[in-house]
């Protein structure tokens, strides 16, 4: 059985083509003027964000990982 295209290429795709979008948005959001990062809030905000996605990232990967032991 191939792993890697029924387990690790999933995922890359997933947060490859998930991160563009999610990284457009994010530019897309501060080239507008949506967000103002002197505001505390809004820098606060940002950083749960780009926490978020490398938290979720972290954990399917190790779940992935440790399925694949």
């Amino acid at each position: 059985m191939d792993l890697f295209s029924h387990s690790w290429l999933p995922f890359f795709y997933l947060y490859g083509v998930g991160g563009l979008f999610f990284f457009a948005g994010i530019i897309i959001i501060r080239k507008s003027g949506s967000i103002d990062l002197k505001n505390p809030t809004h820098s606060n905000w940002l950083k749960i964000l780009y926490f978020g996605f490398i938290w979720y990232m972290m954990i399917h990967g190790t779940v992935t990982f440790l399925a694949l032991q």
